[in-house]
């Protein structure tokens, strides 16, 4: 809060609070008919009215300021954060850029390596999920009445259930 804008409302506040003193001695003038002290307490009324109008006049002079100020600070760091985000794009643009090339992993195989393959492949491996010499090397296709037939016997549709 600016420093005009604090003076300016505790001292509307104070002159506003002390008003109401001459108003007092106004009403209880007024009550006994005494005219001079009346005046009197409309002259110092009127003064403090004039301080509390001087006062309000300062406090917003000070928001004024104040608003001013905000909207500064405000356009500051408007032009930070559109600055930092050029610099963010021009990094990730900068990245983009330097990594063009696929992500893929590379894997060399040594002589040794592409030997022992090659021995592997000429000897005979188990099959993973067991023996699959079964009736014949072709597939076949349970009926009905669970006997196998061969897949070229039946034509038309294939309805499979598991």
């Amino acid at each position: 809060m600016h420093i005009k804008t604090m003076e300016g409302l505790a001292g509307a506040n104070t002159s506003h609070n002390l008003l109401k003193v001459p108003f007092r001695v106004f009403k209880e003038a007024r009550r006994r008919g005494d005219m001079a002290t009346m005046e009197r307490a409309m002259d110092y009324a009127s003064d403090f009215a004039e301080k509390t109008q001087e006062y309000q006049a300062e406090a917003d002079e000070g928001m004024k300021e104040d608003a001013k100020e905000a909207k500064e600070r405000e356009k500051l760091e408007l032009e930070k954060a559109i600055e930092k985000r050029k610099e963010d794009g021009e990094k990730l643009e900068e990245n983009a850029e330097g990594n063009t090339g696929s992500k893929a992993d590379t894997l060399e195989i040594s002589e040794e390596g592409k030997a022992s393959l090659k021995n592997q492949a000429t000897q005979e491996q188990p099959e993973p999920f067991g023996d699959k010499s079964g009736p014949g090397k072709e597939p076949a296709l349970y009926s009905k009445a669970g006997t196998t037939e061969p897949a070229g016997m039946i034509g038309g549709k294939i309805s499979i259930t598991v």
